[in-house]
């Protein structure tokens, strides 16, 4: 993989840097850590300058997180209630209620999170999904998001620069940060099926056995 982003920069300069976290942005299993800090790297033995390899991975950022958010646009609060409203759904103890508090909170206090986690591992990306289905302002969903990247692009290049031939260091230190993020959100999610299972699915999986006996 790293040949490949090192032939289509060298190749391709500012275009191939926007290409890349275009799709980074879009595909986020492809790896930011390594893109920015070697696009940063680059700058020290070609042409390009830091603020042009910034530039084009902060629209390479801006216009792959519209993407998702068309995403989330098309799974619409409606859409999203409709389908929670199904009895395999309900079994699982979902209810449409549900989608509808999370859109609403994300409404009221939630938008700010963009921002936030425009500079966090994993979430980076997907943070576009609820924005999209909350129907957040575009522009305001824009700016958030432009401001995030560029402070993440920024760090991630200006270390790549700094560090030169060693840049792979780099790219070790934020995986590193990575993998801590996904650990954390792994342990969360098994802490929430466990919440979910006691608190929603069982008592769920009771009221239709009630049901069926009535």
């Amino acid at each position: 993989m790293e040949d490949l982003f090192t032939n289509l920069i060298s190749q391709f300069g500012y275009i191939g840097v926007w290409f890349l976290i275009f799709f980074e942005n879009v595909f986020p299993p492809i790896p930011s850590e390594l893109i920015l800090p070697l696009s940063g790297f680059f700058t020290t033995t070609t042409e390009l300058t830091l603020p042009g390899v910034i530039v084009s991975a902060t629209v390479g950022s801006v216009t792959g997180a519209f993407i998702l958010y068309g995403v989330g646009r098309i799974l619409s609060r409606e859409r999203l209630m409709a389908f929670f409203g199904t009895r395999p759904m309900r079994l699982l103890g979902f209810k449409p209620e549900d989608i509808s508090s999370a859109v609403d909170w994300f409404d009221r206090k939630g938008q700010v999170t963009v921002l936030i986690c425009r500079c966090i591992p994993v979430v980076r990306s997907l943070i576009s999904i609820p924005a999209g289905t909350a129907k957040m302002n575009v522009l305001k969903f824009s700016l958030y998001t432009l401001l995030g990247s560029t402070v993440w692009n920024t760090i991630l290049c200006s270390l790549g620069a700094a560090a030169g031939s060693a840049w792979e260091t780099v790219t070790v230190q934020a995986e590193w940060v990575s993998d801590v993020v996904k650990y954390v959100i792994i342990a969360i999610a098994i802490v929430a099926v466990i919440f979910w299972v006691v608190k929603r699915i069982l008592p769920a999986l009771r009221e239709g056995k009630d049901e069926k006996d009535a």
